[in-house]
């Protein structure tokens, strides 16, 4: 890691706030963010937009304008250089007339790979690497893990009594934690790309798994449904949806199949393991759609099933003061310690 001057740090600092901003809005791209800075002061910033264009450098070089001959850009990952459905940013980086440029991480995609800052210093631009280079990894964290294993990053929130019981109903007035914890949860479904529930908890609760903080309607994820045999009802809230079938299923309930995807759902058969839908090939599947960041949100076997399949990445464990009794089944979870702990109001989020 680069330690850098304190103004590189702040300013960079801008920039990873920017990206932090499309958390869950710019897949399939990672979500970037870009500062300008020209004599000490900020002349253009920026960050990638929904739908992962346009990209965090034009979007700052843009409301830069002129100003942007003989300043420092300052941006969280390498600038791209290959053509996709954009042109390359190192061309509008030296089009722009940039003299230097500040990155906190390379960029893993074997498109671009170094290519983007070797693209730089051939055409005279200073480059400096690594300025927090931990904290712009931790922010992309899905990217990277779809670059680097093929699958999203996989979050699982968990809401269960003090004792550990776990309560799934979701009615008015039944909710288990308080409104803080409630609160927070709606922003973790605001910054993932998409949250992924099974067919136990959509047919006995319905939910609707959007985010409903003030402000931020727009920014709920993408909902997936595993449903094995496809029980789901046309008419069920979280519709339209991406549903994961089993392949008997997809061929047997063809017709439910043609009026689901006529509603906007799309339909994917995926193998089965023990019975069960083969929740890796799922987590593949979404990654070559485009999906980084996964929040699960399910019944206690589904939960558990991430878990002991090592396919969660952080668990999100919010817990109630209230003591439930044995009449609600505990979530296991493999001993582990927690990595931050913190209060909710009444209720302890402990993040592992």
């Amino acid at each position: 890691m680069n330690p850098g001057h304190a103004s590189d740090v702040a300013h960079m600092l801008h920039a990873l706030r920017l990206a932090a901003r499309g958390l869950g809005q710019a897949w399939p791209n990672p979500s970037v963010g870009a500062v300008v800075v020209k004599d000490g002061l900020i002349v253009g910033r920026g960050r990638t937009a929904r739908g992962g264009r346009p990209h965090a450098e034009t979007e700052a070089l843009t409301e830069a304008g002129a100003d942007a001959k003989g300043a420092t850009l300052y941006v969280t990952l390498e600038p791209c250089s290959h053509h996709g459905k954009t042109p390359p940013c190192v061309d509008a980086v030296i089009a722009a007339g940039i003299t230097k440029v500040v990155a906190a991480c390379g960029d893993m995609n074997p498109q671009v790979a170094g290519k983007g800052f070797a693209a730089l210093r051939a055409a005279g631009i200073e480059v400096v690497e690594g300025q927090c280079e931990q904290d712009a990894k931790s922010l992309n964290e899905g990217f990277f893990s779809v670059i680097g294993r093929g699958r999203p990053y996989v979050s699982v929130k968990i809401a269960t009594s003090l004792d550990g019981r776990s309560v799934t109903t979701q009615e008015e007035g039944r909710w288990i934690t308080g409104e803080e914890s409630r609160a927070r949860g709606h922003l973790l479904r605001a910054t993932n790309d998409a949250i992924l529930t099974g067919i136990g908890t959509a047919l006995a609760d319905d939910p609707v798994l959007t985010c409903r903080l003030d402000g931020r309607e727009k920014d709920s994820p993408l909902r997936v449904l595993l449903d094995s045999g496809l029980r789901i009802s046309p008419k069920a809230r979280l519709m339209p949806a991406w549903i994961f079938v089993s392949e008997a299923a997809f061929v047997q309930k063809a017709a439910l199949v043609e009026e689901l995807t006529k509603a906007g759902c799309r339909i994917f058969s995926v193998k089965q393991q023990g019975g069960e839908l083969d929740l890796a090939e799922i987590l593949q599947v979404l990654a070559r759609e485009g999906i980084t960041r996964l929040l699960v949100e399910g019944g206690k076997t589904l939960t558990e099933a991430f878990i002991h399949q090592g396919l969660a990445d952080r668990i999100y464990w919010f817990r109630a003061p209230e003591v439930v009794g044995t009449e609600n089944s505990v979530v296991s979870m493999p001993a582990r310690s927690a990595k931050h702990v913190e209060r909710l109001g009444k209720d302890t989020l402990e993040i592992y």
